[in-house]
């Protein structure tokens, strides 16, 4: 069964599928990748366990980010449009004190796609689903303090910097959803398709 799809101004969201993760293992054989997103090199196998441990953690939501220009024909929701991939957005609920707090992350593996305003819709569309259908208050980011463009990303979206690591060389920044900014990211809901 295909989850739903989220269809923006310059991105489509859709589910992570076992199509995409071929290309998504081959993003995570780029050094530059793997420092930025704190990740360890998987095998093929290895990725495909982590595909489906993904997709069956309800604490987790993963939708990969399809750039729209670079979809060939009509989206059809359900088809992988795997020749559209550009990245990745994640959701954890991963507090279970605080489960009205949701960890946001953004990927753009393709350097092509970067720098055209891809990751600031695909944030904002993952955090206006979870608002919608998780009922999230507070979302936070981690970044390794290297990654300035992410950095830069999350400041501009209104998140603030409430931590530092010394051991990983990462900031935590968070941002409150108060009713004012609940109310703008359910308009901006409304104004993305969604798939069926």
């Amino acid at each position: 069964m295909v989850g739903v799809s989220l269809e923006g101004e310059k991105v489509i969201l859709v589910p992570y599928m076992k199509e995409h993760v071929p290309k998504y293992h081959q993003w995570m054989q780029d050094p530059f990748l793997l420092e930025t997103t704190a990740s360890e090199p998987l095998t093929l196998e290895q990725e495909y366990q982590m595909h489906l441990s993904w997709c069956q953690d309800p604490l987790k939501k993963t939708f990969i980010v399809l750039d729209k220009d670079l979809v060939e024909g009509t989206f059809v929701h359900g088809d992988p449009h795997v020749e559209a991939m550009v990245g990745d957005v994640n959701i954890y609920m991963n507090d279970l004190d605080n489960l009205e707090l949701a960890e946001v992350e953004i990927m753009i593996a393709e350097p092509k796609s970067r720098g055209k305003g891809l990751a600031k819709d695909a944030v904002l569309m993952m955090m206006a689903y979870a608002v919608e259908n998780f009922g999230i208050h507070v979302f936070r980011a981690k970044i390794g303090e290297s990654n300035g463009a992410s950095l830069r990303l999350f400041q501009k979206l209104g998140f603030e910097d409430i931590s530092y690591s010394e051991i990983f060389k990462e900031v935590t920044l968070e941002l409150p959803v108060e009713n004012a900014k609940r109310e703008e990211l359910l308009v901006l809901t409304a104004n993305v398709v969604r798939h069926p």
